[in-house]
């Protein structure tokens, strides 16, 4: 939204939504966006606009995600689903080389490399990319696969209006209003009885998209509104950190017996490590055919909850209890991601605490930490 030399703000309809969605189609990109389906707001490619979540929200808690339809035709009005953009960008499972006995070997090709455009980013998961980005594409030995993937990459980014019970990005400073990094960024107004949206300009590439989509300059009024609205969101987040050192309080309390007693509710499953947009590590596998003429290299995501994480030849693995292995992710994601890479590795979407079969919330966590500090 416009402020003292920010780009300009324009103005476009739910009819502008189907054009820019079109628009991107019409350029090769290969359009990602929320989408109802299987009684869940998923991340899948869209078709059109009609495959927006028109309508629906969602009801989320500790170990709990409802849909549920809302009184309006909001696009945007709900929050974070089981899934975030990092599928996109560092694929669950991916090949990364295949060769045969007779010498002959491929890798991926760049040519294969799917041309996104990403639509409906929240600040959270936008915070969460721009720290893969850190991590994956401008650490000491690159992964071109992520590079690749992300150089070609279009962003719509949207202030979220209406954050859900376990956000807690304001208190992270990754929300509710996006930051940089974005192509467009949209705000959406329900006014009238269909969505509209005001649409900020964050790249050339945005501008250009933006020319092909009919749309009018924003009055000052309408900005304000837009910009109380996002305002007003960061003090209806469902849950916040506390106002504290997190990196100390972390060090402070390594030996703490909260992490045995959070451990007997842990199942090690790594849920959170599943769903998290920014948990990047990962395992390689190589797989044959019966014949061994044939074999393959796989990496897919792995889990520092997985037991054999952690394992080194003829002596077993590091970390054992399930105590040590929630304090690592736990410490690393909010204390040493700090020394490694001079960021937090939480944006507080509150995937973990949602995807959690036993309920366990980063945010009580931490609070419990810092009253008994």
């Amino acid at each position: 939204m416009s402020g003292s030399g920010d780009p300009p703000t324009v103005f476009f309809d739910a009819a502008g939504m189907h054009r820019l969605v079109e628009v991107l189609i019409e350029r090769g990109y290969r359009v990602v966006g929320p989408t109802l389906r299987d009684n869940a707001i998923v991340l899948a490619e869209l078709e059109s606009a009609a495959d927006l979540p028109s309508g629906w929200g969602v009801d989320v808690g500790p170990g709990h995600y409802r849909v549920r339809r809302r009184d309006d035709d909001a696009v945007f009005g709900h929050s974070a689903g089981p899934q975030s953009w990092k599928q996109f960008l560092h694929p669950p499972r991916q090949r990364v080389w295949a060769g045969t006995r007779n010498g002959a070997s491929s890798a991926q090709s760049e040519d294969e490399v799917p041309r996104y455009a990403f639509l409906g980013v929240r600040g959270c998961d936008l915070a969460a990319i721009n720290t893969l980005d850190r991590v994956l594409g401008r650490s000491e030995y690159p992964d071109s696969s992520y590079v690749g993937r992300r150089r070609q990459a279009f962003i719509v980014a949207v202030n979220c209006t209406e954050p859900g019970g376990l956000c807690f990005c304001a208190s992270m400073g990754t929300g509710p209003a996006v930051g940089p990094g974005y192509d467009l960024a949209l705000t959406e107004r329900l006014d009238s009885d269909t969505p509209s949206y005001l649409v900020a300009i964050g790249s050339q590439d945005g501008a250009d998209v933006l020319a092909a989509v009919s749309h009018r300059a924003a009055d000052s009024e309408e900005i304000d509104c837009a910009r109380a609205d996002v305002e007003a969101a960061a003090d209806k987040m469902g849950r916040q950190m506390p106002k504290t050192d997190l990196r100390n309080l972390l060090i402070e309390s390594r030996e703490s017996p909260q992490w045995d007693e959070v451990a007997s509710r842990c199942l090690t499953c790594g849920n959170c490590t599943m769903v998290c947009p920014t948990c990047f590590c990962t395992s390689t596998e190589d797989v044959s055919d019966l014949t061994g003429d044939h074999a393959e290299r796989w990496r897919h995501w792995a889990s520092c909850f997985e037991i054999d994480f952690t394992f080194v030849h003829g002596g077993g693995s590091v970390r054992q209890s399930g105590a040590s292995r929630y304090r690592h992710w736990l410490t690393h994601k909010l204390s040493t991601w700090h020394d490694q890479f001079d960021m937090s590795g939480c944006v507080g979407c509150g995937r973990c605490i949602a995807w959690c079969p036993t309920g366990i919330d980063i945010t009580e966590e931490m609070n419990k930490m810092a009253d008994d500090d």
